[in-house]
């Protein structure tokens, strides 16, 4: 059953985050990293210790221009996050990064990812006047199906980038989104 009635919000300053949505996204974190999730901890188990200076160093370094954060709700609950980012020297100003896409695991399959993702496309073009956005993800978890299936194209891959474990090497697929 698709449940995607997601409601979203975007935060562009560490004063606008407060410290229970700080929470709720470490928390968020250490679901999907615990559940085997490729949201930038590569070894589980984490808990708060890990996530949370994690959290907060996003965060901190929320600017407008450059780095924002989208958070995704369903009756009040979170349902899943990610960052946006955009390096403002002006050679590549024009293209942003999506960094620690997530949806907590309890939610998957309702089409929130597919909302989250759709949101920070808007999100991107329409408030942060990006014409593409790009993205990392983990070889071997389907994720390269689920964005191919938003538009996302595969444009290279890192062999052997990300060792998970000793013989546990994954690539790293690297997508974008041109244009928005």
């Amino acid at each position: 059953m698709i449940d995607s009635a997601s409601v979203f919000r975007q935060f562009t300053s560490a004063d606008a985050v407060a410290p229970q949505v700080r929470r709720a996204l470490a928390r968020c974190w250490v679901e999907v990293t615990n559940a085997g999730g490729a949201a930038g901890f590569p070894f589980p188990p984490i808990g708060d210790a890990e996530a949370t200076p994690a959290v907060d160093g996003i965060v901190d370094g929320l600017a407008p221009a450059t780095s924002r954060l989208l958070r995704a709700t369903r009756r009040g609950e979170l349902v899943g996050w990610l960052h946006v980012r955009r390096d403002p020297w002006s050679l590549i100003s024009h293209w942003g990064t999506l960094h620690h896409v997530q949806t907590r695991p309890s939610v998957r399959g309702r089409g929130h990812g597919a909302a989250l993702m759709n949101e920070a496309r808007r999100l991107a073009r329409d408030d942060m006047g990006l014409e593409q956005l790009r993205l990392a993800a983990r070889a071997g978890v389907g994720l390269e199906g689920f964005y191919g299936q938003l538009g996302w194209k595969e444009i290279g891959r890192w062999p052997g980038a990300l060792r998970l474990a000793p013989g546990d090497d994954r690539d790293e697929i690297l997508m974008v989104l041109d244009p928005l």
